[in-house]
This record gives structure tokens, C-alpha cells and sequence, in this order.
């Protein structure tokens, strides 16, 4: 009879138990991350495996070619002599750590306005995020950059009526909720009665919520990519139609022939995946990166 044989049955399954933590711990430890490492040094893999590295003109990493960078100033403006990337947010854009989307959805469109004194109280609403995002593209771009239930001014074109009979009858008084006092209504009356601007603070719940189309174009020139931000918040791929927008800028600030940037943008555009699905797109960070290589800006 051997001393194993002789063990108490406790000992031995506890013996079973190391035996099979060793036997894992050399497989699923050491073996496997070992072989993944080596296959990620064939040719074609390694690229990836490490990241996509994107490599600047300074020929130093530059971030990834696959989560998206914000190209903006110390001050928060757009540089002009970059292609502008889809908004973002995660984090403070772009943050892989804190990829995430905005969560509101379209019935967010009354805003909380800020209060005096409070700096960071209030809160936009979708749509006057997507209105203020289509009026500062339009003004880089010098477009027209009205859409649906949009104000001149870039807020949400949304009216508080109170009626008569709480949410039928005769309109009473009519708020436009989303235009702080002194600004002034988009709209001078509804229904006959005169526009006010919206006092923060104010207590407008029994109002009706109101969104105004007004004469906007079904199809407006800034596209939905560059006003709206993506699932993730981290893509770098903007639509083909917000590159042809910005072409001509980039042309400009650059110093090229707007065809010389259009070959750059069909160089940078990957197809639809699978050859059938979603659209054509263009990655910003990777095209911005050619374009400093290509064509840098002096004093830049």
C-alpha cells in the first residue's frame, strides 16, 4: 500500500485540486499568452496587435487609428486647417476609459436653463445640442446651417403654451422655452398671442410643450454625423458628405487644390463593411496625419 493509498481522502482531493491549478496556471498563464504573442508578430497582425498605432509627421505615436481625436485649440475652438471630427461624448472626447454616449433621446428638447450666479447649472437639451452643433459648423464652413425645429441662434425651437383648458383650448400665454430673457423669441405670436422669452428658473410645467419645424430644408447642408455624437464616442470615421463640406477649408487654409484634397479624402474613405453594409466613411485622424505629412501648415 503506497502513502498516497494511506492519505485521508480529504488530503488527496485537496492534492487533485493543486495538481490542476498548476497544470491551468502553466496552460491558460504562460502557454497561451505566450503563443497569442507570437502570432501577433506575423507580418499583418503586428500593426494591430499593437494598437494601430498612428504615427504623426514628427514620425512620433500620434494616438490610435481607431478611436477618434478632438482637433481644437487651447481655447476650445476648431483648428482650421484640420478636418473636424464628429462630436464626442466620451469624457472630455475621446476618452477610452469613459467611452459612452449621451443617453437622450428625441423627446429631450426643452432645456434647463442656467440660473445667474451658477455657472454650471443648467443643461441642453438633444436638440439644442444638435441646433448649436449645426450653427457652429455652418459659421466655420460659411454654410447655411438651419434645420427642423432649429432657432436662428442655435436652441431648440420649442414653445411653452398654456391653455385655457390645461392642454386644449385657447392659447393663453406662450413661453419660448428654450430663449433665456433678454433673448429674443424666433417667433413674435402663436395663436395670436405675443412670444415671451423664458426666465430661468421659472415654473413652466403646465405649459405644452411645443416644437416649431419652421422653414428649414428636409435636408439640411451640415449633415446628422456632425451634429450628433456616435454610440461609443470614440469613432474617428466621419461621412463622406461632412469631408466634402470641409474639403474647401482645407484647401484654403493649406494652400492645396481642393482636388489634391479630395484625393486624399477617397485615399482615407473605407467602404461599407462587408461591401453591403452602413456607408462609405473617412477616418479623420488618419487623413488629418497625411495631411501634416503631405502638407504642413507653416508655424503650426
Amino acid at each position: 500500500m503506497n502513502f498516497l493509498s494511506r492519505m485521508p481522502s480529504w488530503v488527496g482531493h485537496h492534492v487533485a485540486a493543486i495538481r490542476m491549478v498548476v497544470v491551468l496556471t502553466l496552460l491558460l498563464g504562460l502557454a497561451y499568452p505566450l503563443a497569442m504573442t507570437a502570432v501577433a508578430q506575423v507580418p499583418g497582425l503586428h500593426h494591430r496587435a499593437q494598437g494601430s498605432q498612428l504615427t504623426g509627421a514628427d514620425g512620433k505615436k500620434a494616438g490610435s487609428e481607431l478611436i477618434g481625436q478632438s482637433f481644437l485649440d487651447k481655447k476650445g475652438r476648431p483648428i482650421p486647417y484640420y478636418f473636424q471630427a464628429r462630436p464626442s461624448n466620451a469624457g472630455d472626447g475621446y476618452d477610452g476609459s469613459a467611452s459612452a454616449a449621451g443617453n437622450l433621446g428625441p423627446e429631450s428638447t426643452v432645456d434647463v436653463l442656467p440660473t445667474k450666479g451658477g455657472p454650471d447649472s443648467g443643461a441642453q437639451s438633444l436638440l439644442t445640442q444638435v441646433c448649436s452643433r449645426s450653427k457652429a459648423v455652418a459659421d466655420l464652413e460659411h454654410v447655411d446651417g438651419s434645420r427642423p425645429f432649429c432657432t436662428h441662434d442655435g436652441v431648440g425651437a420649442v414653445l411653452g403654451v398654456f391653455r385655457a383648458d390645461g392642454t386644449s383650448g385657447r392659447a393663453t400665454r406662450v413661453i419660448s422655452l428654450n430663449q433665456a430673457c433678454p433673448a429674443k423669441p424666433f417667433r413674435t405670436s402663436y395663436e395670436g398671442v405675443a412670444v415671451e422669452c423664458a426666465k430661468p428658473g421659472a415654473d413652466y410645467s403646465k405649459a405644452v410643450t411645443t416644437p416649431v419645424r419652421g422653414n428649414a430644408p428636409a435636408h439640411p447642408k451640415v449633415p446628422a454625423n456632425a451634429v450628433t455624437a456616435s454610440a461609443s464616442g470614440l469613432d474617428p470615421q466621419i461621412s463622406t458628405a461632412y469631408a466634402k463640406l470641409q474639403t474647401p477649408r482645407i484647401a484654403r487654409e493649406r494652400g492645396m487644390s481642393e482636388a489634391a484634397v479630395r484625393d486624399l479624402v477617397d485615399e482615407y474613405t473605407d467602404g461599407r463593411g462587408l461591401g453591403v453594409l452602413g456607408e462609405p466613411a473617412v477616418n479623420v485622424v488618419m487623413l488629418n496625419a497625411a495631411l501634416d505629412r503631405a502638407h504642413p501648415v507653416k508655424g503650426a
